[in-house]
């Protein structure tokens, strides 16, 4: 069976998030248990593609997701789901199409931005809570660079 590159890349994320993986052969084996079958040049490739590095824990060497790979993965996505942007004195809230607030959450999230708290997403809503209710027109004005004109 011929898996498509994004799903292989996805599981190879997926893979990576769920459980400490060391090596390539290591995560050769657990492709194979999902029937993804893959050579070590292509997830090579894969792991490049996708921002893959290695860390040294106390548990030992493994791979993980860095964020500014995510960031430069989601960015051509994210733009195209946003619907508006709307702001009170406290809160923003980042409508979506149906099904995408999440994805648009984990955009923001994985940025760090020091002005926002975090956000919490429904399936077409996103809530942005700011720092601080003086940071709402900052954290506003980065939401639109990232979401709007960086796209």
């Amino acid at each position: 069976m011929t898996t498509t590159k994004h799903a292989r890349q996805y599981a190879v994320k997926e893979l990576i998030s769920l459980m400490p993986i060391a090596n390539q052969d290591q995560l050769r084996v657990e492709l194979r248990k999902r029937k993804i079958r893959v050579t070590q040049a292509t997830l090579s490739r894969d792991l490049k593609e996708l921002g893959v590095g290695r860390v040294v824990s106390p548990e030992g060497a493994r791979y993980v997701l860095q964020s500014e790979t995510e960031v430069q993965v989601l960015r051509p996505l994210v733009g195209t789901q946003v619907v508006s942007l709307m702001a009170n004195e406290s809160l923003v809230v980042v409508r979506t199409l149906p099904g995408c607030a999440s994805i648009v959450g984990e955009f923001i999230d994985v940025q760090q931005p020091a002005e926002i708290l975090g956000t919490v997403a429904g399936d077409n809503t996103l809530l942005v809570i700011p720092s601080s209710g003086k940071k709402t027109d900052a954290v506003l004005q980065f939401l639109k660079n990232k979401l709007i004109e960086g796209s």
